[in-house]
């Protein structure tokens, strides 16, 4: 008998590409398991006109996938790490950490433009990326947006924004890393806890011993290390913390 899995997603694009990715391979190595992905849009996705740490944090992109979960009506979740709270409502928890993609910060400029216009600000969400892009570009004024990429991508196209900054995974998974001006690296920029690495979430105690197979170890660990560092120093939405694991030599 065939075993449906039902696997909840944002209804972004993006996050409608990551869920299909862990579907698919959910199904490659699990034979006999079939997964239906169910969208949801969530608080963060409905509420535009306003800056996340105005809306109360990270819970807005996850609280209506991790109810469903609780309720039963769905037996998986896949998050954006950097998206989850450090600590997971109660009955829940991270079940599979798939393998990492980049998770570096980078520059994207209209499209055909090949140098920056600063008298246009730089496209910016979050006090990390902030104040690190004002470190390296002090004289590029930093304004707010919202929205999901293409709605991003639309508004620099348009002449809203002089340059975006991004996730490369993001953009890497939706088939745009073409757009890619600038890569940071990990020294200049550091990323957000979690970024690039994709959680896979259900209630604790739930019979998904397959998603063993989806694991990576050393995503698994650097992802362990990043939410550890940034809930040792008491981090939120609200606090410019970053934090990036390698494993180097064991």
């Amino acid at each position: 008998m065939t075993r449906t899995i039902r696997i909840g997603s944002r209804e972004s694009r993006l996050a409608l590409v990551q869920t299909k990715l862990v579907s698919r391979r959910i199904e490659e190595l699990c034979p006999g398991i079939s997964c239906e992905i169910i969208p949801m849009k969530t608080r963060g996705d409905l509420i535009l006109d306003r800056p996340l740490d105005a809306l109360g944090g990270k819970g807005l992109f996850t609280g209506e996938l991790n109810r469903a979960l609780r309720e039963d009506r769905l037996d998986l979740a896949v998050h954006s790490l950097k998206d989850l709270p450090m600590d997971l409502e109660e009955g829940l928890e991270i079940r599979a950490y798939p393998p990492r993609e980049d998770p570096r910060d980078v520059l994207v400029l209209p499209l055909g433009q090949e140098e920056a216009d600063f008298s246009k600000s730089a496209g910016c969400c979050g006090l990390r990326r902030k104040l690190q892009f004002a470190d390296l570009y002090p004289r590029w004024a930093v304004a707010p947006i919202r929205g999901n990429v293409p709605t991003r991508l639309d508004k620099l196209d348009r002449g809203d924004y002089g340059a975006l900054i991004l996730a490369a995974a993001g953009l890497k998974r939706l088939g745009l890393d073409h757009r890619i001006s600038r890569f940071f690296d990990p020294v200049e920029m550091i990323p957000a806890a979690g970024q690039g690495t994709l959680a896979v979430v259900a209630r604790q105690g739930a019979d998904a011993g397959f998603l063993s197979a989806l694991d990576d170890p050393e995503s698994r660990l650097c992802s362990l290390a990043e939410r550890a560092f940034v809930r040792a120093l008491g981090g939120s939405c609200n606090a410019p913390i970053a934090a990036y694991a390698r494993i180097q030599g064991g």
